[in-house]
């Protein structure tokens, strides 16, 4: 199974009736589930079960689903007004007429307002019997094209994540073969540091002093971290064979690579092992910033 991204687009279409209608929905990464619903007046309640649906159908992410519909324009239908036409006809025939004046035509009656009504013919969307069927049934196309959009997204951020840890374990590996971490590096600069800190005097006792070198040894020393850190790398390459959402976890997991990098770095006592360690905490970072998008 794949990871999937929270970033996704998808658009579904028709033409029902006199309708025209479109679904859009669009998600992007969040800690939670939220999907906001709009629609036109008189469809809330499709609109509240494209998102009951939609919450279903995803883990993560926040989303906006939009539904737009436009009334196709067509020809009125004419209507005439048989009772407004009757009761006309009635009024003229009782009328006693001068020779002068022609009878009514029906021409001239039916441009008498009220005789020919025009219908625009339809009902209101959300009572078409026609219409809301048609929403409903866009809305399973809808959402497997989302996902199949989050899904591609994810096989892409999937490849990034994968070069970031080779990266952090090609770094891992680097700092574990640093020579300042070899025992007679350590010994050597901590003799140093002691035959500096003596400058003749012998008032220092030497076995307090071997006993301190052994615990500035013991603190400075980076094996734990190293080998948590290579934990972390197969924890985290284990949930990307794993698929699906495991984006809380990597997230879990990309706060502990910063933790472990940051005491290497305070352990670090040579500058070779301060630059592998910055370099380290910067890769976690962007790898850090890409989990964000896992859902």
């Amino acid at each position: 199974m794949s990871i999937a991204s929270m970033t996704g687009f998808a658009r579904e279409a028709g033409v029902t009736g006199p309708y025209q209608w479109a679904w859009e929905i669009k998600t992007v990464n969040g800690r939670g589930l939220e999907v906001r619903v709009r629609t036109p007046s008189g469809l809330d309640a499709v609109g509240e079960e494209a998102r009951s649906q939609i919450l279903k159908a995803l883990t993560r992410g926040q989303g906006q689903l939009n539904l737009t519909l436009t009334r196709t324009s067509s020809a009125p239908k004419l209507r005439v007004n048989q009772d407004v036409l009757q009761s006309l006809l009635a009024a003229i025939g009782d009328l006693a007429l001068p020779d002068t004046v022609k009878p009514a035509s029906l021409d001239g009656l039916l441009s008498i307002r009220g005789v020919v009504e025009i219908d625009e013919g339809g009902t209101e969307p959300g009572q078409d019997e026609e219409l809301v069927p048609a929403l409903k049934a866009g809305l399973m196309p809808l959402i497997e094209a989302l996902k199949g959009a989050r899904l591609k997204e994810g096989q892409a951020l999937a490849a990034v994540l994968r070069q970031q840890l080779d990266l952090i374990s090609g770094l891992i590996g680097e700092a574990e073969a640093a020579p300042a971490r070899r025992s007679e590096a350590i010994r050597v600069r901590l003799e140093t540091q002691i035959a500096q800190l003596l400058e003749g005097r012998s008032t220092l006792d030497p076995a307090r002093l071997h006993q301190e070198a052994v615990l500035i040894a013991a603190r400075a020393d980076i094996r734990e971290e190293l080998d948590r850190l290579y934990a972390h790398v197969e924890a985290a390459r284990g949930l990307l064979d794993e698929g699906g959402a495991v984006g809380r976890r990597l997230d879990f997991l990309a706060q502990e690579f910063g933790r472990e990098a940051n005491t290497l770095c305070a352990k670090a006592n040579d500058v070779s092992l301060s630059r592998i360690g910055l370099e380290l905490k910067a890769v976690i970072e962007q790898f850090r910033e890409q989990v964000q998008n896992v859902e």
